[in-house]
């Protein structure tokens, strides 16, 4: 049987490193893809509409989330909203693999929410703060403002780690790593939802 009901989430300050990490899942797991959020934002340089994120229009995003088109969305800074689309979810069980969340720790606690017998959550935490503000200062993409800003929010998210269904401590990569394939792996291997009861779940969206 197909683990389409299945899903998966990490979670992070900003940072922290969930993106490297998600992608060694992605690239161990051929069963596993990556669920595209939406954002507000404008795509920097190296990023591609459509493949790092949907790039939707502020005033698009807004009626989306009025038709109840988001799994779950956050104005995660003044102004910049981002969120993970139901029919995202929809086309990647549509292919019979699992959907693999990169997104803020809010959007995390709401799919939680919406999807709890199906989930995997995974926080990745950092080693420090400083080491955090050391990281997105290297990135050279944010002001002083943006990045005290960020400081801010990922000292506020790490308050939630106990939420989540496992914490992995990211001081060493390549620990991290394994670490996340060997929880990401049993969870894949364990038996999937009944269908029917996954559709009740799902119909209470």
């Amino acid at each position: 049987m197909a683990s389409y009901n299945k899903l998966i989430v990490i979670t992070a300050p900003s940072g922290a490193g969930k993106t490297s990490i998600t992608k060694r899942l992605l690239k161990t797991f051929p069963q596993l893809a990556f669920s595209i959020s939406a954002a507000t934002r404008k795509p920097r340089s190296y990023e591609t509409d459509g493949v790092d994120y949907y790039f939707i229009p502020l005033e698009d995003f807004q009626e989306k989330i009025k038709r109840k088109e988001f799994a779950e969305w956050e104005m995660v800074y003044d102004g910049k909203y981002y969120g993970t689309l139901k029919g995202e979810l929809e086309r990647i069980w549509g292919k019979q693999q699992v959907p693999l969340l990169d997104i803020d720790v809010k959007g995390a606690i709401h799919i939680q929410q919406q999807y709890p017998k199906s989930l995997l959550t995974l926080f990745i935490e950092p080693p420090s703060i400083e080491e955090l503000k050391r990281r997105l200062q290297s990135r050279g993409t944010e002001t002083p403002e943006s990045l005290q800003a960020r400081i801010n929010k990922a000292s506020y998210e790490l308050s939630f780690k106990d939420h989540f269904d496992h914490c992995i401590l990211n001081d060493d990569f390549e620990r991290a790593c394994l670490e996340a394939e060997a929880i990401v792996g049993d969870f894949l291997a364990s038996p999937d939802l009944p269908e029917e009861e996954n559709s009740e779940e799902s119909s209470r969206q």
